[in-house]
């Protein structure tokens, strides 16, 4: 699992400020799905970061706590509105224990490839399925593995460009492991960072929640219940306790 340290004050700092993950109308329909999920329920939101999706999901009514490795990341959660009122335990996903059980507990935007090992993130599996109580669910949104966009013997695919951002993954494809290397150009100075991943299938995904007495019941290729096809770039799961 990541350090706190990839996800410190620069990092958290800006995190909200990416309209492609925190603008209205990308959040509005992931809290839609999460309240229906939590069927009236209390949820846990693994990766809780700034409460981009916790804070709102709280107003709609739903009880929700969070997990959290970062305090960076939870520090600007408190600064704002509500914040201080949402339970938060600092821990690594994978390991920590939350009290009760659950309705709901979900994992969103490529979080569940912060663990880089394969046992790392059936461990995660696992701690959801501990914290949920009967038939409830664990959710995840993650992306496709891009592998389809590599030509035999390449490593490397660009996902930023600009006169002010750069960024690639490079990937190892033996070990599924990759890593997104990120350069701003910032108040005349460079800003580089590197962060490790491991990519995994939507078919390991369900076998590792089977190894956690999980069933799938949903995949989709989006927030709005769009199919998941051969040419999606990422799916949200939905695997129910038996």
């Amino acid at each position: 699992m990541h350090e706190d340290g990839v996800f410190d004050g620069m990092v958290a700092a800006s995190y909200d400020d990416d309209d492609a993950i925190s603008a209205p109308e990308v959040v509005d329909p992931i809290v839609d799905l999460l309240v229906d999920l939590a069927e009236g329920g209390r949820a846990l939101e693994f990766a809780i970061g700034t409460g981009r999706l916790a804070l709102p999901l709280a107003q709609r009514g739903v009880e929700v706590e969070g997990v959290e490795l970062s305090r960076a990341m939870v520090s600007r959660l408190r600064a704002k509105e509500g914040g201080d009122t949402l339970p938060v335990a600092i821990g690594d996903m994978a390991t920590i224990h939350v009290d009760g059980r659950f309705s709901l507990v979900y994992l969103a935007f490529n979080t569940i490839n912060n663990l880089i090992t394969q046992d790392a993130q059936i461990a995660c599996f696992q701690n959801a399925a501990a914290h949920l109580g009967p038939g409830g669910f664990f959710l995840v949104e993650v992306g496709v593995p891009p592998l389809q966009r590599l030509s035999v013997g390449e490593t490397i695919l660009a996902f930023a460009c600009s006169d002010t951002r750069w960024g690639i993954d490079a990937y190892d494809v033996v070990s599924q492991n990759f890593s997104s290397h990120h350069i701003w150009l910032q108040d005349g100075s460079y800003r580089q960072l590197t962060v490790p991943f491991r990519y995994v299938w939507p078919a390991e995904l369900d076998l590792m929640a089977r190894l956690a007495d999980m069933e799938l019941r949903h995949r989709w290729g989006g927030w709005k219940k769009e199919p998941f096809t051969s040419v999606s770039d990422k799916h949200v799961s939905v695997w129910q306790k038996t």
